[in-house]
C-alpha cells in the first residue's frame, strides 16, 4: 500500500515536471505538490460528506445557563434590594 502511494506520488510529480518543461532543481516542490494532490484525491469522499447538524442541548441547560448564586441563596434572608450583612 505504501509502495503504491509512493508510486502514485512519483508519477504525479513526474507529470508536473514534464508539464512545466522539465526544469532543473524543482524536484522537492513537484514532490510536495504531488503529495498534496494525491492526499486531496484520497480524501475527496470524506470532504464531500455533508456536515452533521448539531444536536440541541437539553432544555435544562438553556434555562439554567445564567443562574448564579447570590447571598440570599446562601441561607441569608434580606429585604429586596438590600445586601445581606456578612457579619451576622
Amino acid at each position: 500500500m505504501v509502495d503504491d502511494l509512493e508510486e502514485r506520488i512519483r508519477q504525479r510529480a513526474h507529470k508536473m515536471w514534464v508539464d512545466e518543461g522539465r526544469p532543473d532543481g524543482k524536484e522537492e516542490s513537484h514532490w510536495s505538490l504531488a503529495k498534496m494532490a494525491i492526499a486531496f484525491e484520497d480524501a475527496r469522499g470524506e470532504m464531500l460528506r455533508p456536515v452533521e447538524e448539531p444536536r440541541p442541548e437539553p432544555i435544562e441547560a438553556w434555562v439554567n445557563q445564567a443562574e448564579m448564586p447570590t447571598l440570599t441563596d446562601q441561607g441569608e434572608q434580606s429585604a429586596p434590594g438590600q445586601l445581606a450583612d456578612p457579619n451576622k
